[in-house]
Order: C-alpha cells, then structure tokens, then sequence
C-alpha cells in the first residue's frame, strides 16, 4: 500500500476525495435514530367489542383468535390483554421470520376467526409495530373558549390528515376526549309515565333516521339526481321524531329526552397542565428517522395553525428527538475535541505544526468515512453507533500519530524524505494491522448474540471496525501522501541540545547505531537535555532496577490485575444503560379498583399540586390522561393502556435551568402522594424513549409474571410474592397491576319468568344495554354532519347522574306501552367483584408483580428477586414465575456477552 500510494499520490487523494464526498452526502440522507432498529419483529391485533366484560372478551375473541395464529409460521409467542370492551394481541415472531408473509398470515387467520366472532363485531385492527415505534413526542391542542368535543373534531378531521404529508409519521387518532356523537338522552321517569321502553325509543330513531340510497330520473333533456330527507339533516331536527302515536296524540322524542350534538359515553380525559384537552401522540414508522420526522412536523405546524381557528392553539411537547440530537453534537463536539488536542500533543513533542495538521486531517476522514460504510449496511445514526465511533476516536489518534512519529525517526537518520516515509510505513504495517485485528476481534462477539443485544451490540462494532479499518488505509496510504508533500527534511538533521525528532524504534542494525549514538549524547551532556529527554533518562534508570527479576514482575502484574478486575467486577453495578437525569418523569396512579372517572381526575389534580409544591413550582409541562381509551380508537391502547377508570398516567416535564436529583424527588413524591391518598398506588415508569424501548414494553425495571391455570392459585402465589418484594428495602412501587376485585352488579335473569311474561332474553338484554350503556352497541345509526362531509354515530343513553342507583336499575320498564314489568320483576341482583383485566400468554393467565429500584443497580435488584422467589417454596402445581422488564433483557444481555466471548 505505502509503495502504491508513493507512486500514485494523485490516485490516493482522488479515492480519499471521493470516500469523503459519498461519506458527506451519506451523513444527510443517513436517518438519525435514538436506537438502532431492534431484532424485535411484532403484530398486534387489535379488536373493540363495547359493552362485553374482560371475561367475554377473553372467551369471544383472545382464545379463539389465538387458535387461529397458531397457524402462522414463524410465531414465537401469543400474549393478550382483555379489559371490559377491547381485546389487544400481541404476536412475537422469531428474527429471521418474513414478516410481509407473516402479516399477510395474520390477516388471513383474522378472517376466518371472525366467522366465530359474536354478532356486531368489527373486523380486528391488525398492526405491525416495532419496539422503536412508540411516540417520540405530543401534539398538544388546547382553547380556552371551545367545548374539549370541538377541539377534538378539529384535531381529527383538519389536523391528523396532515401527518401523510410527513414521510415516517403515523397518524393516531387524537386522545382526551370521546369522539362527537349526536347524543339523546332519555328520562327514566318520562319514559315510565308514558309506558315506553327505552329500547322503543332506540328503535323510532333507527327507523326516521335511514340511510337510502340516491337514483335518477331522466325527463326531457336533464338527468336529476333524487333525493329524499330520510337521514335528517339538522341535529335539533331529532327532536321531532315520534316515538309512539294512537292517531289523536303522538310522543316526540323531545317529550323524554333531550338531544344534544355532544360526545360519547366518558370513559377518559387528558389533562394538559391539569385543564381538560387534546393531544395526538407523535409516532414514526419503524424505518424512519426520529429527527426528520420531528423536524417534519416542526416544519408543518404553521400550517397546522393557519388551519384551526384563532383561538385554538397548538404545540410539539414531550419532544424525545432532543436525546439524539445531544448525542450527535456531543459526537461532533468530542472528534473535534479529540483531534485538536491530538494536534496540540503532536505540536507538543514533535515540535512540528505539519506533523500535527497531518494527524488532525486522519481523524474526521476515518470518522466521516464510517457513516457511508454504516448507511451501505442499512445501519443508521443512533446512540449504539455514535457510542462506537466516540469510542474509536481515541484508536484512530493512536495510529496517525504512531506513523508520524516512526516517519521522523527515519527523517532524523539523515534518509531521503520519500525513502524514510517508505521506510516508516512499512516497518509499522504489520504492527498496526496486527493491532487493527485485535480491536476488530474484541467486537467480533456482536455477530453471534441474539435478539435484542445483537441489535444493541452490532452497529456498535460496525462502526468501530469501519472506523477502524479505513484509519488502517489512512494510515498506509494517505499520511505517506501528505507527509511526502508537506513535511520539511531540514528541520529533522540532528544535533544534541537543539529541537529534533526523538528516534524511538530499534529494527535494525542502522537504527539500533542511531539510538546508541543520541543516547550517548545525553549521557555526556545531560545540561542540555530537554524535559523530553530528563523523563525518558529515569525511566530508564528504573527499568534497568526492574529488568533483573522480570519474571517475577510480570507474574505480580498478571496476578494483581487478575485479581483487581475480579474484586472490581463483584462490587460495580449492573445496569442496562446509564441513569441519566432529563427532567421528565412518568408516574402511573391506581386507585381502588372500580373507582369512577371524576373520583380518580380529582386525585390526579390533588398528585399534579404535590408535584407542584414539591419541585418547588418549576414544572414546565405536564400531561396525563385519566381513565380508558375510548372502544372506537383501540389503536391507541398501543401508546397509553389503562385497564380501568381508575386509573392515570401521568407525564411531567421540568423546567431546564431546575436542577435536581430524580430519584431522591421520587422519593419525596411517593412519601407526598401517600401521606395525601393512602389508598391510591403509584409507579413510576419509563418516559425517555431510550428506557422504554429497552424495556421492552414492561413499565417498571422488574415485573415477575406468574402464570397459571386458575386465577385464584395465581392471585394467592402473587399476593405472596408481594409481601416478599416489599421487604427488600430497596424496592419501590411494589405492586400486582391487574385490577383483580373489580365491582360488577351482577344480573341474574330469571327465563322462566321471562318466557311466562311474554318476553324474551334479547328483548331484555338489549333494554339493559340501553339503559347502563348507550345504544350505539346494540344498533348502529349514524347522522351526516353536511358542514364537514363526515358522518357522527347517533345514540340513545340514560344520563349517568340519573342512572346512579340499584334502584334505577330494576326499574327499567321491559314491555311496550306497559308500566309493568320491570327488570326487577325478572331477574335478582347481587354485588360482586371479578378481575378487571385477564391476561393471557399461549395457555396460560397470568397476573404481573412490578417493582421499581430505588439507589440500587438492576444486576443486584435481580439477583435479590431470584432469591426471594426461591425463599417463596415450590410454587402450586401448573404455576410458573417468569422474570420479564428490563431484568431479562439485562439477564439476555450478559449471557449473549459471555457466550460471545467464550
């Protein structure tokens, strides 16, 4: 190579030129990451079913739909979660699965499973996701004179089509409000003094209000278009449908109910800074790059104002692109760095500004050049990369230098310029390639891990091993190049006590005379050595004390450093990543299960206040959403999943110039928020997209699954497991997450009596739903807003203020134009409770045991909970514990480090 490049300087420039103008134009098409894409490949399947309990969901659509995918080749592992209305499954495939065929798998097995769907049922929502694509920030919608129902429509229909303009953005449906329905609410008591049932009322709507098809009439030379005004036109116009009429005098609707252009039933709000609103969650494809689509929505938001009113406004909060965009200016900040005091040391000791701009110009070529050779591998810039090539910076310094200084040394031995660069070069070749494979072979364990830490793990030594190597081809090729053209032979004629190059390899019999003979000089005439030269004398002095017994040394050294590493080993901690200190924390509250929506909004308030207080009034933003995603938007469960209405999860950023210790503030809180409502539990979970995607999904460091046959022996062995968790001291947030003694009033219906009063279930069933729920599950009606071309689900409900008693209950009227009978007279009642949420992995329930780690590392927590399941005693016959979260990625990780380097 140092031959080739002599000869053909002008070939070497043009191909370094030409690497350098391709690496340039790799690092602006080259997508920008937080991670690199994890080996991680996922469908969910995704189905609503409003009004069905967690149980009927399970039964009617987990299990059967499970069935089905056992089909489907490559599937690794099938998990559900059902709460009262929605289904979600979550299908895990091996890597090397195709996952085009196996989506394609899915949709047809989703096909046949829904000939077994109850009647009514949607076809499944099937989604390929990615553990990368989660929400990289928040679309926040806020207005201080419009209904949150408004701000909602606005958001859904002129904000969201927006986002296919921007290349990798996904378009969820916004979240905080219920979707604008045309709502008629009924009156029990109007509807009991004129004998009328609700399901009649549902059923005089759904016939005045029908959609028809158009046709045409042809006469003379026109062709009209017919229609007619069977789908009402006005909201307020519902109002004048009848209900019933004998001839003489005719029940309207708005003689037992009032109808309102309002929203759905109220299942859950968002709170932005503790007012009710809207916000879309950001999310980008798997392949896309974080920075571009955040820099895409940033560039579409004037755009998005000039299209909602003036007094809506909107914001990009919780942005999650800022970690990348630090860590590629760190990067930049650290070559830089890195290489001018590289330069500064070269100027320093060889007391040539050349030597040091030869030096500086290897440094940002190796790197620069690294980022093509990444985009040719379908790598991308991320966190794992950049780590890889800060690490290979310090490599790279080491051989530029080596050659420079072995160049002067042969300058100093009086040789011709381009022989001693030749010279140089090739006695440091076989060094530096050995060198070269020893890094390269230390990265080499990448390639055989598996899942998750390969993916973690291999763009990190790719982009060391490129850095790498091309600085190995700097170094042979373009340094000779540039040496050749820049550097000045005089400067390098040697003369005791003057400034010169230090010889510092002894190859041969030439060079070893060289060395003897500028040694001998600073033995003779030590007044005229430099600081240099004084350093090097001692440490000559102390080798020739050491030399005698090197033997006995090296065996110290080994021996030592042995037994160092091992002593260092036992006492550092084990983490997945390092604690960073962002200012954003996330924090999931539980009241008693069961507990209303208003109940757990007004706890919410009361945490946001202790929030407040506690960090002394600098919180810049905060964000949560309070209760259940609403059935017609399943989709979103993927980026908030509550399984109840008491439930919350709460997002909280602070303001940049607070500086404060995250978890001794977590800490504060937990003591704050229990002193305040001892019966709600809190969990901290991951906010930053780092910590969540390296969870895996799970929301707390450790989660212990137990699974089984029978919920109670899971429920007993899980209870036990708490106990256990809560007495290592430092756990936190120890917690079963299910809700599993959920109220439910219980209907028993009585068939005899129904069939002995006329009657029949479906009738009574669907005056029940009616009735407790709305009727938009038991008949699909829908009105045509003529404003904005969209069409709104109509609906009949009973106001949840009126129906707030056992007694309302039993008295819903269950005949036409009869005041008797009523579901009392039909049926018992009694209180009950059941799980809330039954989830599901192949077989097998499962219930979920969380903890958080306070002042302690993940390593030492895991191992404290592997004990504590072993004090615990053999589990019940067809139990199973499983350690899940974080602690099993870090259990994976180091097991595929160990296999790698065996």
């Amino acid at each position: 190579m140092v031959d080739f490049a002599l000869k053909r300087p002008i070939t070497v420039i043009v191909i370094f030129l030409g690497i350098l103008l391709f690496s340039i134009m790799a690092i602006f098409t080259i997508p920008v990451d937080i991670f690199p894409r994890l080996n991680s490949p996922t469908i969910y399947v995704i189905e609503p079913y409003g009004g069905m309990s967690p149980q009927q969901m399970e039964g009617f659509f987990a299990t059967r739909m499970q069935d089905q995918f056992l089909y489907i080749n490559g599937i690794k592992n099938i998990e559900s979660k059902n709460i009262q209305g929605l289904t979600m499954l979550k299908l895990t495939f091996y890597e090397n699965t195709d996952m085009a065929e196996a989506s394609a798998q899915v949709a047809l097995q989703v096909s046949r499973a829904m000939n077994f769907f109850p009647p009514g049922a949607v076809p499944p929502q099937v989604i390929r996701f990615d553990a990368s694509s989660l929400p990289v920030g928040d679309l926040v919608f806020s207005s201080k004179t419009r209904s949150l129902k408004d701000v909602y429509d606005l958001a859904l229909t002129r904000i969201r089509p927006l986002f296919a303009s921007v290349p990798g953005l996904s378009a969820p449906p916004p979240m905080g409000a219920n979707a604008r329905t045309l709502v008629m609410n009924i009156d029990p008591e109007k509807l009991r003094s004129y004998n009328i049932t609700p399901d009649e009322v549902v059923q005089a709507v759904v016939k005045n209000n029908v959609i028809t098809p158009s046709g045409n009439v042809r006469i003379g030379n026109t062709m009209y278009i017919v229609t007619n005004n069977s789908l009402e036109e006005k909201a307020k116009e519902f109002a004048e449908i009848p209900i019933v009429t004998n001839g003489t005098s005719t029940v309207f609707l708005s003689d037992v109910a009032t109808v309102s252009d309002a929203a759905d039933v109220t299942v859950g709000y968002a709170l932005v800074n503790g007012k009710r609103s809207v916000y879309i969650p950001v999310v980008k494809t798997a392949d896309a790059s974080t920075m571009d689509v955040v820099n895409g929505l940033k560039g579409k938001l004037p755009e998005m104002k000039d299209l909602l009113p003036e007094d809506v406004s909107v914001s990009y909060e919780f942005d999650q692109s800022v970690f990348v965009i630090n860590a590629v200016k760190s990067l930049v900040t650290e070559g830089a760095l890195g290489a001018l005091l590289t330069g500064l040391m070269v100027l320093l000791f060889l007391q040539d500004w050349r030597s040091s701009l030869i030096v500086i110009i290897t440094i940002p070529v190796s790197v620069i050049s690294a980022v093509m050779f990444l985009k040719l591998t379908g790598q991308t810039i991320n966190l794992m990369t950049l780590s890889g090539l800060s690490l290979a910076i310090g490599v790279l310094v080491d051989q530029a230098t080596v050659t420079i200084e072995n160049i002067h040394q042969h300058l100093e031995m009086g040789k011709s310029k381009k022989l001693a660069i030749y010279d140089a070069c090739r006695e440091i070749a076989f060094p530096l390639l050995l060198i070269l494979l020893c890094i390269l072979a230390v990265f080499a364990p990448s390639f055989v891990m598996n899942g998750v830490p390969k993916a973690m793990f291999l763009p990190l030594s790719l982009s060391i091993g490129f850095a790498m190597i091309i600085s190995f081809f700097a170094a042979q090729m373009l340094v000779p190049v540039i040496s050749n053209w820049i550097l000045k032979i005089e400067k390098y004629a040697y003369k005791h006590g003057r400034e010169h190059a230090h010889a510092g390899l002894a190859l041969n019999e030439q060079e070893v005379n060289e060395v003897g003979a500028h040694l001998n000089e600073e033995l003779k005439h030590p007044e005229k050595n430099d600081l240099f030269q004084k350093v090097k004398m001692s440490f000559l002095r102390q080798l020739e004390k050491l030399l005698p017994k090197r033997k006995q040394w090296v065996i110290v050294y080994f021996t030592g450093t042995l037994l160092a590493v091992g002593f260092c080993f036992s006492l550092i901690g084990k983490d997945m990543l390092p604690k960073v200190n962002s200012g954003q924390f996330q924090l999931r509250i539980r009241e008693p299960d069961g507990t209303r929506l208003e109940r757990t909004e007004e706890a919410v308030h009361k945490v946001l206040a202790i929030i407040d207080s506690t960090a002394e009034n600098h919180v810049a933003i905060s964000s949560a959403y309070v209760g259940l995603i609403p059935s017609s938007f399943g989709t979103s469960n993927l980026y908030v999943f509550n399984s109840g209405t008491q439930e919350a999860v709460i997002q909280v950023g602070l303001d940049e110039d607070y500086k404060v210790n995250l978890d001794n503030l977590k800490e504060k809180l937990r003591n704050s928020i229990h002193r305040s409502l001892p019966d709600a539990r809190i969990s901290f979970e991951p906010i930053e997209l780092t910590e969540k995607i390296m969870s895996g999904g799970a929301s707390t460091p450790i989660e212990i699954r137990v699974a089984g046959k029978n919920i109670d022996d899971i429920e007993n062995y899980a209870g036990k497991l708490e106990q256990k968790l809560n007495a290592i001291s430092y756990l936190r947030d120890v917690q079963i997450q299910q809700p599993l003694k959920f109220p439910v009033i219980r209907i028993n219906l009585d068939r005899l009596k129904i069939a002995q009063m006329g009657l029949n279930l479906p009738d009574v069933a669907r005056s029940i739903t009616d009735a407790t729920s709305s009727s938009r599950f038991t008949e699909k009606n829908l009105w045509l807003d003529e404003n904005n071309s969209y069409t709104y689900q109509t609906q009949i409900e009973v106001p949840e203020y009126m129906m707030d008693d056992m007694s309302q209950i039993k008295s819903i009227p269950l005949i036409k134009g009869m005041n008797r009978p009523f579901l009392t007279d039909v049926a018992t009642f009694s209180v009950d409770s059941v799980p809330g949420e039954y989830d599901r992995s192949g077989p097998r329930r499962f219930v979920t045991v969380s903890a958080n780690i306070n002042k302690c590392d993940l390593g030492t927590a895991t191992s404290a909970v592997q004990k504590a399941i072993a004090e615990i005693g053999e589990p019940p016959k067809g139990l199973q514990m499983q350690i899940k979260g974080m602690s099993s990625l870090l259990l994976e990780t180091f097991s595929s480090l160990q296999t790698g380097c065996t």
